[in-house]
């Protein structure tokens, strides 16, 4: 019999990180991300650039192919001025006109992709920041409405090497004249900023909800978020609210836990590694892919609600210098193998929980495929907390069934991989000569009647409570897959 207790029972019993008010983390989000740029992408001639150039003039040129397969679009830091290069290190906030277009054609494309329900992500770099004239000196920041900053040394991290190097002006500075001791990483490509100062922190505030309220972003990516302490971060976003939050924590699964904890969870991370695990495809590592043996994704530890999946980005993929050598398979993204083990990945990346970012070059040379698989994700409602049972592993194979909320999907990627039809499953995508991934759907929102009782390591009572069914036993609840959450 089915059954509806009150959403607030559930909250009442679930940890901290499950918590519905978490701010920047959108429950059971079915949201597919695309990262619109790499790196270098603002320059040459857009139809000789690599991958394709991507200042905002070019983008414009493909907002209705963005709208049919994207929710969320992630753009470069939009800071400037001109001749910031990428925008790592910009130098005047309140300024975008950058690299990558002017301000009247940024604004012309969040407001193209926008009438198409995309929602726009900016690049945050709140770490550290480029100067004006000398190390130590930086541009005023005017956010209109939301006040008019002037930075100085004072609001440096005292231990920044703008004070221990003998070329910089502000080099052996007296400790009054510096900030407080750094939270986090050093940076050293810019001056790294003392958050601990509320003066910083004021004109952080300012900036994100002056990027959210008048240049009209809908969320942050965060730069180097090992740099500061996640408590800023948190307050950063209480601050702006911006519908999704993601931190860069290039680290450790125990490192990105305990940078979770110290936000309050009110981010998500982008999962580095979950794409470490990811390219144990191109060596033949199936295994690698299933979080009850050798994964090291946030999914292994209960955390997939606030885990950003990824193959590559623009760091960790060819940069024209060594700095890309972690990337996934190579930059000819012409090679029949390469393209094979990158659409495995995309398979097993789009039919899993977290929010899915797909990286431009990669999209954009396997177009088809790629938006084949985003189809067929959207049309079972996979979502960012979507229940996974993982059903068999190995060097050569691996296969998991995953419950959206229109429907359910088998995943199967791998040489050895089953190829027999599940009874009550059709074929949805199935990889090319060389694809070896094959996606199977039974569509239909599961109901209580539906649940086939071997599928399930627990039995009980079963409620549906907001769309979805879970399972009582005692005081314990288990969604559809045998997990306990509460």
């Amino acid at each position: 019999m089915k059954k509806i207790i009150l959403s607030l029972l559930s909250i009442l019993f679930l940890a901290p990180a499950m918590r519905a008010e978490n701010v920047g983390v959108p429950a059971e989000c079915e949201d597919v991300m695309l990262q619109a740029f790499y790196w270098n992408s603002y320059n040459g001639n857009a139809s000789t650039t690599k991958y394709g150039r991507t200042r905002w003039m070019d983008l414009l040129e493909d907002t209705a192919a963005i709208n049919a397969n994207f929710d969320l679009v992630w753009f470069p830091p939009s800071a400037g001025p001109t001749g910031c290069g990428v925008g790592y290190s910009a130098k005047q906030y309140s300024n975008q006109e950058s690299d990558w277009g002017s301000k009247q054609k940024l604004s012309q494309l969040i407001a193209a992709l926008h009438a198409g329900k995309t929602k726009v992500i900016a690049d945050i770099v709140l770490n550290h920041r480029g100067n004006l004239t000398n190390w130590c000196n930086f541009f005023t920041d005017n956010f209109g409405s939301y006040g008019t900053y002037t930075l100085t040394q004072q609001h440096i991290v005292s231990n920044d090497e703008g004070f221990t190097d003998s070329k910089s002006t502000c080099y052996n500075a007296a400790s009054s004249e510096r900030g407080s001791y750094d939270t986090g990483d050093n940076f050293d490509g810019a001056r790294d900023l003392d958050h601990k100062s509320e003066y910083v922190q004021n004109w952080a505030k300012a900036y994100t909800k002056w990027i959210l309220g008048s240049m009209n972003y809908d969320g942050f990516r965060y730069d180097m978020t090992l740099g500061f302490h996640g408590q800023y971060l948190k307050m950063y976003n209480e601050a702006a609210n911006p519908y999704i939050s993601v931190s860069e924590l290039w680290h450790s699964i125990d490192r990105q836990k305990q940078h979770l904890q110290e936000c309050d969870y009110n981010t998500m991370v982008f999962d580095f590694q979950a794409k470490y695990s990811m390219k144990g495809i191109v060596n033949g590592s199936y295994g690698k892919l299933n979080a009850n043996k050798t994964f090291e994704g946030l999914r292994k530890y209960g955390l997939e609600r606030y885990s950003v999946t990824f193959i590559d980005n623009h760091d960790t993929f060819d940069r024209g210098t060594t700095y890309g050598d972690n990337q996934f398979s190579g930059s000819d993204l012409t090679n029949a193998t390469t393209k094979n083990y990158i659409l495995q990945a995309t398979a097993y990346q789009l039919m899993m929980p977290g929010i899915p970012c797909l990286f431009w070059p990669y999209w954009k040379s396997y177009q088809d495929d790629v938006n084949e698989l985003i189809a067929v994700r959207k049309r079972v409602g996979i979502h960012s907390e979507s229940a996974v049972l993982e059903e068999e592993s190995g060097q050569y194979k691996y296969s998991a069934t995953v419950q959206g909320h229109r429907g359910q999907a088998i995943v199967r990627v791998g040489k050895y991989r089953s190829t027999t039809v599940p009874e009550g499953f059709e074929v949805a995508v199935e990889g090319g000569n060389r694809g070896e991934y094959t996606v199977y759907v039974k569509m239909g929102a599961q109901g209580v009647d539906e649940v086939k009782g071997e599928k399930l390591e627990v039995k009980g009572e079963k409620f549906i409570e907001n769309g979805q069914l879970y399972i009582r036993v005692g005081e314990a609840v288990y969604d559809i897959m045998g997990k306990q959450i509460q």
